[in-house]
């Protein structure tokens, strides 16, 4: 089996060489080609063996990291990566046996957060997060752990998290790190999830700033709404997975002799996770509602300047209507003037001694009766 782990990694080599073959999950995300950043690579972060706990060595370079690991019995190594270069990688699995698929994930990256065992090496996928307060955006890292029997191996693809930090951590603690590969895999999964709570307070402050901004009716809150959902769900894929890949090591705690107080860690670990992916599905929800209220806001707004329009144009029609009643009844006596005054010599009731009285009553009756139709119609 080793053998032909080794064969497949050469295979992996021999393939990778004539060109590089993005994973479907890059290659499905148009966005991942401007990822990459423009500084150098580095290769070893650090490199140590312990033996119960306690540093005894820091090899200064990967072969004599291997041989010391080989050589000192009851004895673990962490080696940290960040951005290797292929080879390095490589040359590290064909060392440690370590599956070539996991090598080849580990490899083109863009991976979704998941934990695969691949005989006695496991192999996990973390997606780290830290929250930007400059631009108000949060920033996903990608992190991959190879444990074995007596190894640990981290390959970074992002700035956070500072391994450093969770190193320190555990060489101030013997006892905890004197467990093997499993407890440093602990406090690496711990390190992600803690990674998470400024993540969700920035996310909390964005959403209340939003909900100030719909009910100020500020411009442009829809793009932010929008833009910050996408932040969300992204988040989701990041945290929603650890719920169950923890689940799993402490289901199979006992079949692989993990110790019964790390175990305790674990499910402090998984507290906080399910506390984590809770907050995140309620932002999710609340995104939605507000929205949903954002929408019903410009909706409203909209129909309250049509209305507005319409008592408007409703004004005018009324004026217009007056305007037009008005010049109906004054029009009905110029009419009737204009047709005595013509002056015509044969004109009937021309010299009639009641003409007079006659056009002018005939010109008082026409007002008075559009008058009264006008008013019971409501057009004066």
């Amino acid at each position: 089996m080793a053998d032909r782990r080794v064969r497949g990694v050469r295979s992996l080599m021999r393939g990778r060489s004539g060109g590089t073959r993005d994973s479907p999950e890059r290659s499905m995300d148009p966005r991942s080609a401007g990822d990459e950043p423009s500084t150098p690579r580095s290769l070893v972060i650090d490199n140590a063996i312990y033996v119960d706990g306690r540093r005894t060595a820091t090899p200064e370079s990967l072969p004599d990291a291997f041989a010391c690991l080989k050589n000192t019995p009851d004895s673990m190594a962490w080696i940290g990566f960040y951005r290797p270069e292929e080879a390095v990688i490589l040359n590290v699995a064909e060392e440690f046996d370590l599956h070539e698929l996991a090598v080849e994930d580990a490899i083109v990256a863009h991976q979704r957060p998941k934990a695969d065992r691949y005989g006695d090496t496991l192999f996990v996928v973390l997606r780290p997060a830290r929250y930007l307060d400059e631009t108000e955006e949060v920033g996903f890292g990608e992190l991959h752990v190879f444990v074995g029997q007596n190894f640990v191996i981290t390959v970074r693809h992002s700035e956070a998290p500072d391994l450093s930090q969770v190193r320190r951590r555990m060489e101030a603690d013997p006892e905890l790190l004197g467990q093997g590969p499993q407890a440093v895999l602990y406090a690496i999964m711990d390190a992600v999830v803690d990674g998470y709570a400024p993540v969700v307070a920035g996310l909390q402050n964005d959403i209340d700033e939003i909900e100030v901004q719909v009910f100020g009716n500020e411009p442009g809150v829809s793009r932010r709404i929008y833009e910050l959902s996408r932040e969300v769900i992204e988040f989701q894929r990041a945290t929603r997975p650890l719920l169950g890949m923890i689940e799993g090591f402490i289901a199979g705690a006992a079949k692989y002799g993990v110790d019964q107080e790390l175990q305790r860690y674990l499910r402090d670990v998984a507290d906080h996770a399910i506390t984590v992916a809770e907050r995140v599905s309620g932002f999710r929800q609340m995104l939605h509602d507000i929205l949903v209220v954002n929408s019903t806001m410009v909706a409203q707004a909209q129909n309250e300047h049509m209305t507005n329009l319409t008592e408007a144009s409703n004004a005018q029609n009324e004026e217009v209507k007056k305007i037009s009643a008005w010049a109906a009844i004054l029009f009905a006596p110029t009419l009737v003037g204009t047709i005595y005054g013509m002056n015509f010599d044969v004109m009937p009731e021309i010299h009639w001694a009641l003409g007079y009285p006659f056009a002018v009553l005939l010109m008082a009756g026409v007002c008075v009766t559009l008058y009264l139709v006008f008013k019971r119609r409501d057009w004066l």
